[in-house]
């Protein structure tokens, strides 16, 4: 194997014309340097006759210089040799196609180390900061999971069952993410916990998690387009929703179309937002609780002694769960940007880290405010038109309920940013993962366009046209629509989390069986693979027990209408809109099929995307022994670095030990 200083300086990528006659990095000689002014000169003509427009237009092809897995990245002599094979053809890709869908015994075969080697080095550009990923991990998910759907929830399960159900996703998520950090530091490539899953579980199983995970965020857009333009109309229904469906999409896709800097900065500012909303609220909510609404006084836990701490029991608990994970989706995304990252070992690990801050203060401490300040049966929870409604968000309730006559359209400016930032991520995150799996030929090779400014161009081209669905929000059947689009990304995150702990403790196995030391890693995991062992089983607990309520659920609640008596509450839309209570009225065998489908049918999906593609390529679990812990890793000059930060930390003061540990 080669040094570790090789993997970094193939990394670098020089600016343009950097390699050209008379640079320094190609000029070993006085005749290269002598004909520098001559090149320069060129440089400058060609900056005179350039066009604006053309450059633009020109940005979307594809660079012809620019290579999936260039020679130099590769880790090991087989590796560099079919490079230059590839590269004395005019394509690289029609090489790596040769290779990946050869015939083998006449059954259909997979080359997992092509697959390997097609997401180590990704033509996405590079230009993710520390900031950008920072922000993405504290607040980069914070939309209707947290500001909406925690309505609903708190109906199901009331204010303890919601508390409960937070805290154990949390720590659930917590060990999760601590795994995916350091397989994301080791192996920063395209396709993040798709490619781990097909490196280190089972190609069949890689290519279920990768399209249930682009399918998640391809039915999140529409929906969270279509919550946007619910949002607006708090301000004014009488207005055609498609007229902001069209606004927001057009936002999103711009944002996304700047390249993952643009997408970055997005977030960066959006986050920002969110953030001092959050912070802004909760001491908002500790003044309101002490003071009281202006008809009481003290509230402090009143409401969890009447109506009470829970609702519906156990299986009012168990319904949460789901909800509760609907609110941490997207915190994965900080694993599967490291691919474009311009420095993951530094970034990666202190946004990693971030994730202790968000669940502790954005989540915990929020809901149990909320917990406080709203009863778990207060009308306005049940009358949601749609899981969008931003109406029923608790936290709008508890500021309507203290009199403050300015903050609830504050709050509802943040829920709208909120969504449109989450309509984002479900762009960045859908286009990348369709790249990683066209990279990996588990997708049409189209979807692999990268184009001169580092963009997966068509990818992004398909999830904008994904939310055009959007357009359905002035549909009479709303409901039903947001309905099914969120049963398909409904329990995607649990099947997506639970993959990235098995493949944690698999490459740990591999790794060990190797001869490597853990000392050897660029970071490692805080909880180590007993963390990713329990994030295992509390990600399988919570599909049992989703399982459970799915099959005999919560019954729907019931909402006072004036003197006809009850009536049932609104639309709540799949098991996370409706917090986890039946989606639809169970009066027969029908509705009760549909409610089942409706909050389970990520399962029956992932489990036909598993088991066709192993029919098709009779693809099996990979062994230990025949994992790949090399294609793709980069060491960044670990002996050197780590000897240096140990001498650092040596004069470290106690108080600045423990804040690096946990930030």
């Amino acid at each position: 194997m080669r040094h570790s200083r090789d993997v970094e300086m193939a990394d670098i990528r020089p600016k343009e014309g950097s390699w050209g006659q008379g640079s320094v990095l190609s000029a070993p000689g006085a005749s290269s340097r002598s004909s520098y002014p001559d090149h320069r000169h060129r440089q400058q003509q060609q900056r005179r006759r350039s066009h604006p427009v053309r450059d633009f237009l020109d940005s979307f092809r594809r660079d012809p210089g620019r290579r999936v897995t260039p020679a130099a990245v590769m880790n090991t002599a087989e590796d560099r040799r079919r490079a230059s094979v590839a590269r004395r053809s005019d394509e690289m890709s029609s090489s790596l196609e040769r290779t990946r869908s050869r015939e083998h015994h006449g059954a259909h075969y997979f080359d997992l180390h092509a697959a390997n080697v097609g997401t180590a080095n990704t033509l996405l550009s590079r230009e993710l900061k520390g900031r950008h990923l920072q922000m993405i991990a504290i607040g980069g998910s914070i939309g209707t999971g947290l500001f909406v759907a925690s309505g609903k929830a708190l109906n199901t399960g009331g204010p303890a069952s919601v508390l409960i159900a937070y805290l154990f996703v949390g720590c659930m998520l917590y060990c999760t993410i601590q795994g995916l950090g350091e397989l994301a530091v080791t192996f920063p490539v395209a396709g993040s916990f798709s490619a781990y899953s097909t490196r280190f579980l089972d190609p069949a199983w890689g290519f279920a998690m990768g399209w249930n995970y682009a399918l998640q965020w391809l039915t999140v857009l529409p929906v969270e387009i279509i919550a946007a333009s619910i949002t607006v109309s708090y301000w004014n229904s009488d207005l055609h929703r498609s007229i902001f469906t069209t606004v927001f999409l057009f936002a999103i896709v711009i944002i996304n179309l700047f390249g993952v800097k643009g997408y970055g900065e997005a977030e960066f500012v959006f986050a920002i937002i969110k953030i001092t909303a959050v912070i802004g609220f909760i001491l908002l909510g500790i003044v309101i609780n002490i003071g009281g609404f202006p008809n009481d006084g003290y509230i402090g836990t009143r409401y969890w002694h009447n109506p009470g701490a829970f609702n519906n029991g156990f299986k009012g608990l168990c319904a949460v769960f789901v909800t509760a994970a609907f609110a941490f989706t997207g915190t994965e995304l900080v694993g599967l940007a490291a691919a474009e990252t311009v420095n993951p070992r530094k970034s990666l690990p202190t946004a990693i880290k971030q994730v202790f801050w968000r669940i502790s203060l954005f989540y915990i401490v929020s809901l149990t405010l909320i917990g406080l300040l709203v009863p778990h049966n207060h009308a306005q929870l049940l009358g949601a038109k749609s899981a969008a409604d931003a109406a029923a968000s608790p936290f709008v309730i508890a500021i309507e309920s203290a009199g403050i006559a300015v903050l609830p359209g504050v709050m509802n400016s943040v829920i709208l940013v909120a969504v449109i930032s989450v309509g984002n991520s479900a762009v960045f995150g859908s286009s990348r993962t369709l790249a990683a799996l066209a990279d990996q030929r588990q997708a049409p090779q189209i979807l692999g366009y990268v184009d001169r400014r580092g963009r997966p161009l068509v990818a992004i081209i398909v999830a904008s046209l994904i939310g055009l669905l959007g357009y359905l929000a002035d549909l009479e059947q709303q409901s039903d629509v947001l309905n099914w689009l969120l049963a398909v990304s409904g329990l995607s995150s649990i099947f997506t989390w639970g993959s990235i702990c098995l493949a944690h403790i698999r490459f740990r196995k591999a790794w060990a069986a190797k001869g490597r030391s853990v000392g050897e890693l660029a970071f490692r995991s805080q909880v180590g693979v007993a963390g990713s062992w329990l994030g295992l089983v509390l990600n399988g607990l919570v599909l049992v027990a989703q399982f459970w309520t799915a099959a005999w659920p919560v019954p729907r609640p019931m909402v006072p209408s004036g003197s006809d008596g009850v009536t049932l509450a609104g639309a709540g839309g799949a098991a996370e809109g409706s917090g986890g209570a039946a989606s639809v009225p169970i009066e027969s065998a029908r509705d009760a099929a549909q409610n089942f489908f409706l909050q389970y049918l990520c399962a029956p999906i992932v489990v036909a995307f598993y088991v066709g593609y192993k029919l098709w390529y009779r693809t099996s679990v990979v062994r230990v022994e025949e994992m790949d812990v090399d294609t793709g890793r980069r060491d960044f000059n670990l002996p050197i670095l780590i000897s240096r930060e140990v001498e650092e930390k040596k004069g470290w003061p106690r108080w600045k030990r423990i804040y690096k540990f946990l930030c």
